[in-house]
């Protein structure tokens, strides 16, 4: 099926550019004005900075903890039977049991994963964002060019009236009527310039750049002859799904981490003692420093605190999952939502291509007539109203379409 183009140009601009699994419906400026915002935008650099931490948090937890180095020196010398000690030298490092280190790497790389999610998430959502406001854009410039066109309409219609005046077969009421129309669309098109500012600052203001900055947006935009597929059930896909599986993952990784740290720790070390030789008498290794390696093992008989966050865990997953199907359950509703739209943007744009077409035949009965003296200005005016109605109804139209097109493919995409 082909779409019929709005009247006075045509959709020569193609937006659609595919993927793996759905057609997403950025036009080339589009998708360089998402790249710029990807770019720029500081709450994805946010994001990014926070998986680099989450990252590299990755090396702290794989490291050891503190190594205990201490020193003493004896006041009052305690004597032995090989001469008297002078101080003592002792280190000590606590070791966790074994795998607990491993535990805790994959607990951060867990964590690390679900930031990396958000970032996504983020991501898609300012693409998204940037989508919507560039269709708005195209909204009100398109919209400015039909009320536009509308008015070298009407200064025809005003020089006909004009004519007609002067011959006597139209009033001067009506040449009147002309200019109160060209009026009222002057101040529309007043209102439409005072939005496309506004519009093109909160735009670049996303971009996160200078906000006076000039905005290209595609001159026509069209429907494609059919919609791109896609089935609710690609929204478990989506990446705020699959978040909640990451976060599930993270917590099954703590309670990995909790039972290795309800695990004796052990501890070595080594003290040292130098002796001071013995003056008063000769013995057999007279003088020797003493050398003492130690083993500990640091025993968590007290179990209360890791059974509590075990616990804890568990419920962290009904939580997580309670969250997962509320969140999938509103997507899905999202997603009905913008097929719904979109259906409906469709079916009001080809009823106003038929209002249109009718529209034009009834225009150019009524220009006819004025060759037979017998125009009437009130239907030339309610007839040029209507066509000017029908124009900027499309272009609602398509603006709709491709807003939840852009939703639709956040939701379904990969």
């Amino acid at each position: 099926m082909i779409i019929q183009p709005i009247r006075c140009w045509q959709f020569v601009f193609a937006i659609i550019f595919f993927s793996a699994n759905a057609v997403k419906v950025y036009s080339q400026d589009l998708a360089s004005y998402i790249e710029v915002a990807e770019e720029n935008n500081t709450a994805i650099q946010a994001f990014d900075l926070n998986y680099e931490i989450a990252k590299e948090k990755i090396n702290e937890v794989g490291g050891l903890s503190d190594t205990e180095i201490s020193a003493a020196y004896f006041v009052s010398t305690p004597e032995t039977r090989v001469g008297s000690q002078r101080a003592r030298f002792s280190v000590k490092q606590m070791i966790p049991w074994f795998g607990t280190i491993a535990a805790r790497e994959n607990y951060q790389n867990a964590l690390a994963n679900t930031e990396y999610v958000n970032y996504v998430i983020a991501k898609r959502k300012l693409r998204l964002e940037v989508a919507q406001k560039y269709y708005e854009l195209y909204r009100i410039q398109t919209t400015k060019k039909i009320v536009n066109e509308s008015l070298d309409l009407l200064s025809k219609y005003e020089e006909l009236a004009l004519n007609a005046v002067e011959v006597g077969t139209a009033s001067a009421v009506d040449f009147l009527k002309i200019q109160i129309r060209q009026n009222d669309l002057l101040a529309q098109l007043a209102l439409l310039d005072e939005d496309l500012k506004a519009a093109k600052i909160q735009f670049n203001a996303l971009l996160n750049i200078e906000v006076e900055s000039a905005v290209q947006v595609a001159d026509s935009l069209y429907l494609p002859a059919e919609d791109f597929e896609s089935t609710i059930t690609d929204i478990s896909s989506n990446y705020e799904i699959l978040n909640y599986d990451k976060l599930a993952e993270s917590i099954l990784q703590e309670e990995l981490l909790n039972q290795r740290d309800a695990a004796p720790k052990l501890g070595i070390g080594l003290d040292y003692l130098p002796v001071s030789e013995r003056t008063d008498m000769v013995v057999e290794n007279n003088g020797k420093d003493i050398i003492m390696p130690m083993i500990s093992v640091s025993v968590p008989l007290f179990t209360s605190k890791y059974k509590s966050i075990s616990r804890q865990n568990e419920i962290k997953q009904a939580v997580i999952n309670a969250q997962k199907s509320d969140r999938l359950n509103l997507l899905k509703g999202m997603y009905a939502d913008a097929i719904r739209i979109r259906n409906s943007a469709r079916i009001d744009f080809l009823k106003e291509a038929e209002n249109l077409k009718q529209a034009r035949n009834a225009e150019e009965i009524l220009l006819k007539n004025y060759e037979t003296g017998t125009i009437d200005f009130n239907e030339i005016l309610d007839i040029q109203e209507l066509q000017l109605r029908f124009n900027r109804n499309q272009v609602d139209a398509i603006m709709r379409y491709y807003k939840q097109v852009a939703i639709i493919n956040y939701l379904t995409s990969k």
